[in-house]
This record gives structure tokens, C-alpha cells and sequence, in this order.
């Protein structure tokens, strides 16, 4: 027997289909709610609203689960890389070798961006935010390729393959070309001999006429950190593709606005906030306990780093990067105090009742940070290396909600706390000083 739910408004039961995903999670389909009884669900912040069904991401927060179409992230990060697991989030399964050799192929040489797009960066001033530069020029690649943006949903379908490669492969051009820019240093062309992410560090740290070699602990760690932004379930940036895709948004368009939702601090800002937190613990002579009490008895600074939205448990991505912290930072031999007082903090949270009881637990943006200040980035750059990461699950939504036979645009429903009806005033009858401007 199907199973339901009953949702009973005044004397009357209207009932409900019940949804149950592959790993038994549960929702009440109530997408007839407001025909059937003129009512709408308030959720603030969507916290308990499903928007889609979707084959990509599976996320089980309380246990710290994290999977890519069925396939565990430890298992990933520990046997993948990035562009297999690209290729999996994009396309729903592994590549066979040659798949990954032909995909590969596609988007290691299409790391050049059309000549006169370099004049693009021109018309910004020097010191402009990498994430404004990256999100115009993606929405720009549409201008370059009209043939895969067209707004036309089966054209775009068609030529999905040649712009998913293409954008994966031309976002870290133009995000070295925006950190060349801001330190008014000359662009570096891609290279054909080098990997994904030697590639970009190449053409991030490379000088004239003396070639960047990175570590390799630096380029897998890159690669790692990477891997394990590739998609997170329907999160503010995803959510924002899906939307502006619902409306018929080509793949680029789509993008270019998760890249601004991507910017705010509350989503792709955060291992920026727990670098900041970290450097002025060590300014202030603190191994990180003092601030902890602070924190705790409400009268301190947030402790950054710590609790997730969704993973009320320790996030697996966090303890997959503290070890990737430690190998890069011995491979570069460098003792970083910051990692010290991470370390102490983590310490404390795991062991500390105030933090058990909380569920406030290292995640994701607590080691990756570290890990991109020992490779040299800029705390602005920080963003921008979430949205390369995050390219694939983007990619992947989009084509999800694209292919969607019966999709439609996504609109929200609102409760109208406003005045209630008025009748227009003439400006010379109307009485008082009214509203100040601003």
C-alpha cells in the first residue's frame, strides 16, 4: 500500500503522496497543496523543503555522509581525481579508460580563451574582486561560443558535451588571468604537456622565461580540494543554477550566477572568515583556548570553521583534508602556526561538552584554507577556487533541469506582510513629512 500523509485544515483531511528516495529518505508531495485547499508551506531559508528530485549528490548530515552518484567520498578521494570525478558527477557513472582519456583530452586543450577576450580584463580596474571578474567573463564565453548558448533548450542539450569541457577547462584560464591581473602581472598562456591543476598553477605562478614546477603533494592537494567541492546537494549556488536554468538560462548564463551566489560570505567566504579567525588568534598571542572561552560564554568572536547546515556530524571532508594539510605543509617545509592552533581547536571541539551538545564539528572550510594559503593564494582567490571546483556539480544540475521533460520555472510563493489595500493620494493632499529618502 502507497504510503501518505494527511494534513488536516479545519474539519477537512487532505491527503498526500509520500516520496521515498533510494536511501529511504523521506518527503510529503505537496506540489497540489494550494489548489486543493488555497494554503501554501512557510520555510524560511528552504531548511525543510525538497525542491527536486536528483540522481547526483547523496548527503546524510547526521551520520556525515557525503556520496557522488552512489560512490563514497573517501573512496573518491582516496583513488579518484578531479576529472574522473567531473566526468562521474556530469555524465552519472566512472569512465572507462578510454572515455577518461578522450575527456581528459577535451579539456586540457581547451585551456586557451579566444585572443581578444584578454582585452575583456582591460575594462576592469586593478583592484576589482576576482569572483565579479570570473562570473562577467564566464557569462561572456556565450558571446564566443554562440552556437552553445543559444537559450534554446534542445540546441544547448545538443552541444552540452562541447560547452561542460569547455567551461571546466577555460574557468582556471580566466581565474589565473584575474590573479595575474591583480598584481599587474603579465598573462601566462596554458600549456599542452600539463595536467588539470599543474596546468593552473602554471599559469598562476609562472614568470617569463622561468616555469612554475609545483610540488606534487601541492598539485594533488589542489587537485583533492578540488574533488571534494565538486557538488554538494542543492546548497545557495547550486540552487541558484537550477533556478535561472528552470527559466530556459543557458549552461554559461547558469553558471555565471552560481558564481554570485557562490561570492557571499555566508557560502564560498567561509575558509576566508577561518583564516581570519586563525591569524588573529596568533596575533594575539593565543594557542586558541582563549578565544574558545570567549566564544563560549557569548561575549567572543564566532568560532569559524565549525557546524555545517546540513552535517550535524563531523563533515568526512574535513578529516580528508587535515591529513592533505600536513602532507603539503611537510613538503613545502614550512611549520605554519596557524595549522597549530587549528589543530588545538579541533582538539577542543571534539573533546569540549559546549561543542558536543552543539554538534559544531570541523568542516570542509577549516583545512582547505590553510591549504590554499601555504600554495601563495590571496584570500580573495579563495571563492574562486570553490567555484573551479564546484564547475562540475553546476554543470550537472543544469543538464539535470534541462532535461527535465515536464520542468518548470522554478517561483517560489511568498506571505505578503505589507499594508493591506490603500487608495492613491494626491502629493499636494497628502499630510506629514512622510518617509525620509535615504
Amino acid at each position: 500500500m502507497e504510503e501518505t500523509a494527511t494534513i488536516r485544515l479545519g474539519n477537512e483531511n487532505h491527503v498526500f503522496p509520500v516520496v521515498i528516495g533510494t536511501e529511504n529518505e523521506k518527503g510529503i508531495d505537496i506540489r497540489t497543496l494550494r489548489q486543493k485547499t488555497g494554503y501554501i508551506t512557510y520555510d524560511d531559508g528552504y531548511g525543510n523543503t525538497g525542491s527536486c528530485e536528483s540522481h547526483i549528490t547523496f548527503i546524510d548530515g547526521e551520520k556525515g555522509i557525503l556520496r557522488y552518484r552512489g560512490y563514497p567520498i573517501e573512496q573518491l578521494a582516496e583513488s579518484s581525481n578531479f576529472l574522473e570525478c567531473a566526468h562521474l558527477i556530469i555524465y552519472g557513472e566512472l569512465p572507462t579508460h578510454t572515455q577518461q582519456r578522450e575527456f581528459s583530452a577535451k579539456v586540457l586543450r581547451q585551456a586557451s580563451i579566444h585572443e581578444s577576450m584578454r582585452h575583456l580584463f582591460e575594462g576592469f580596474p586593478n583592484n576589482s574582486h576576482p569572483m565579479a571578474i570570473l562570473s562577467a567573463l564566464l557569462n561572456s564565453l556565450g558571446c564566443y561560443y554562440p552556437n552553445l548558448a543559444t537559450n534554446d533548450r534542445d540546441q544547448d542539450l545538443k552541444n552540452f558535451d562541447e560547452a561542460a569541457t569547455l567551461l571546466l577547462s577555460k574557468v582556471r584560464t580566466i581565474a589565473a588571468m584575474s590573479y595575474r591581473m591583480m598584481r599587474g602581472e603579465p598573462f601566462m598562456y596554458p600549456r599542452k604537456d600539463l595536467g588539470y591543476c599543474q596546468n593552473f598553477l602554471h599559469m598562476m605562478f609562472s614568470e617569463p622565461y622561468e616555469d612554475y614546477y609545483p610540488h606534487d603533494d601541492v598539485a594533488k592537494a589542489l587537485d583533492l580540494i578540488f574533488l571534494l567541492h565538486a557538488d554538494h546537494e542543492q546548497n545557495c549556488s547550486t540552487s541558484t543554477v537550477r533556478m535561472v536554468g528552470s527559466g530556459g538560462a543557458n549552461l554559461f548564463a547558469s553558471v555565471s550566477a552560481g558564481v554570485c551566489a557562490l561570492w557571499g560570505p555566508l557560502h564560498g567566504g567561509a575558509n576566508m572568515a577561518v583564516i581570519n579567525m586563525l591569524q588573529e588568534i596568533h596575533k594575539n598571542g593565543d594557542d586558541g583556548s582563549k578565544f574558545v572561552a570567549a566564544a563560549k560564554s557569548g561575549k567572543g568572536a564566532r568560532l569559524m570553521g565549525f557546524g555545517h547546515r546540513v552535517y550535524k556530524n563531523y563533515d568526512p571532508r574535513a578529516k580528508i583534508l587535515k591529513v592533505a594539510c600536513e602532507r603539503v605543509l611537510k613538503a613545502l617545509g614550512r611549520n605554519d602556526p596557524l595549522l597549530d592552533i587549528a589543530l588545538h581547536l579541533e582538539d577542543k571541539a571534539l573533546h569540549d561538552p559546549y561543542f558536543i551538545e552543539r554538534k559544531l564539528y570541523p568542516n570542509v572550510d577549516f583545512y582547505s584554507g590553510i591549504i590554499l594559503q601555504a600554495i601563495g593564494l590571496p584570500l580573495d582567490m579563495y571563492t574562486v577556487m570553490f567555484s573551479i571546483g564546484r564547475m562540475p556539480g553546476w554543470i550537472a544540475h543544469w543538464r539535470e533541469v534541462a532535461e527535465l521533460s515536464k520542468g518548470r520555472i522554478h517561483r517560489p510563493r511568498q506571505i505578503y506582510i505589507g499594508p493591506g489595500l490603500r487608495n492613491y493620494v494626491n502629493i499636494n493632499d497628502r499630510n506629514g513629512d512622510g518617509p525620509k529618502s535615504a
